[in-house]
């Protein structure tokens, strides 16, 4: 049985191609030759070719004339969706989507960077980016601030948020959080309340972020509602998804039952310790997605790349259509914006990721200087969007 959400997507589809006769009569603009292509969405895992007309899938088969199309080769390489990143810094700067994009991010998130003040420069950015930017608005007016910006607990304004939201529907897709001691001190549960005041008139989701909090995790979760999402989850004591005894909070498995997104949120600070992951994912409880927390100085931390941050859950032997899945189709779930995204199925828009899987010996960090050794890492190669090859220099 499909949802509300996924039969939108597939009339959406439909009636795009209604509107278009004879689509791809004129043959193909690209042909993406002889790669392994992994869509989850698809369930396909297997050499194939992929064709691109008019800036969207035309056919993913074994074997595509090139009819006087571009040719990319892909031998050798994973060829899977664009890369959808739901928790980036991408907002603060015109040039930083176009760098996310040379990483193979063909769409990602602004996770509240900016908020009331400043919002409508994040939605700018957004609107100017090469690839399928949105915001989530921080509630505290001032976006995020190095000493905590719900430290005074006036800046968290709904007001304010509201108005900056309805300036900019076309772009602000969900309201933003901060909630650990350092950012929020004792205030986090009634901003998580004002976060959700802010986002209900406009029926848009929340992200937490969560970690280090005064408040238990219990009771933060508890004031969730489906379709927010939890991002940095391996974030270690105090208040984090474990237990005194290492156990994941049944909590935590019941948000997820009522329809949480679980997101794992890289970053670089105080948001991942391995043994926290270690344990978690032993238990069964994986990233429902994958990000970055990315900045501009992120090549320079452990978060290196989306990529980078794929291959840590390749270590702990996640199977690597998951991993992919992470990365595209359970993004594109969380985000309406992403809906017809996260797919190479034919009539989506053409975004597409090419990957190369090394095998070797890498080093993987987590927050806390802590290292782990992996034996694949995934590397960014090419990156299609909207049937357009884009260049890497």
């Amino acid at each position: 049985m499909i949802n509300r959400r996924q039969f939108l997507a597939t009339t959406a589809a439909a009636t795009v191609f209604a509107h278009i006769p004879n689509a791809f009569a004129a043959g193909y603009d690209l042909i993406i030759k002889g790669g392994r292509v992994i869509d989850p969405s698809l369930g396909i895992d297997a050499v194939r070719d992929v064709a691109i007309a008019g800036g969207r899938i035309a056919a993913v088969d074994v074997e595509i004339a090139a009819q006087g199309a571009d040719v990319l080769d892909a031998r050798g390489k994973l060829v899977v969706p664009g890369l959808i990143d739901i928790h980036t810094h991408a907002g603060r700067a015109k040039e930083s989507p176009a760098l996310c994009l040379k990483d193979c991010v063909t769409g990602f998130i602004d996770a509240g960077s900016l908020g009331a003040d400043r919002i409508d420069d994040a939605a700018a950015v957004a609107r100017g980016a090469p690839n399928l930017g949105r915001v989530l608005i921080n509630i505290a007016r001032t976006g995020v601030l190095p000493d905590g910006e719900l430290m005074d607990f006036g800046r968290a304004d709904v007001a304010l948020a509201r108005g900056g939201i309805a300036r900019n529907r076309d772009m602000v897709v969900g309201v933003k959080a901060r909630l650990s001691i350092d950012v929020a001190g004792d205030n986090d549960l009634e901003a998580l309340r004002r976060a959700q005041e802010a986002a209900a008139p406009f029926d848009l989701p929340v992200m937490i972020h969560m970690g280090q909090t005064v408040s238990p995790m219990r009771a933060v979760l508890a004031l969730l509602r489906r379709g927010d999402i939890v991002t940095h989850m391996y974030a270690p004591a105090p208040n984090g998804i474990l237990d005194g005894t290492g156990r994941v909070l049944p909590d935590v498995f019941a948000a997820r039952r009522r329809g949480i997104w679980f997101d794992f949120g890289n970053g670089t600070i105080g948001h991942v310790r391995w043994d926290v992951a270690k344990a978690a994912m032993a238990q069964g409880f994986a990233p429902d997605t994958f990000s970055t927390d990315w900045n501009t100085m992120s090549r320079t931390t452990g978060v290196i790349d989306f990529p980078n941050v794929m291959s840590k859950f390749l270590m702990f032997g996640m199977p690597l259509d998951q991993v992919i899945a992470c990365a595209t189709v359970n993004a594109a779930r969380v985000f309406d914006a992403f809906n017809d995204r996260g797919t190479l199925n034919v009539g989506a828009p053409a975004d597409v990721a090419l990957l190369e899987l090394r095998e070797g010996s890498f080093e993987f960090l987590d927050n806390y200087k802590g290292t782990r050794t992996g034996r694949q890492r995934l590397i960014p190669s090419e990156t299609v969007l909207a049937g357009k090859h884009v260049a890497r220099a």
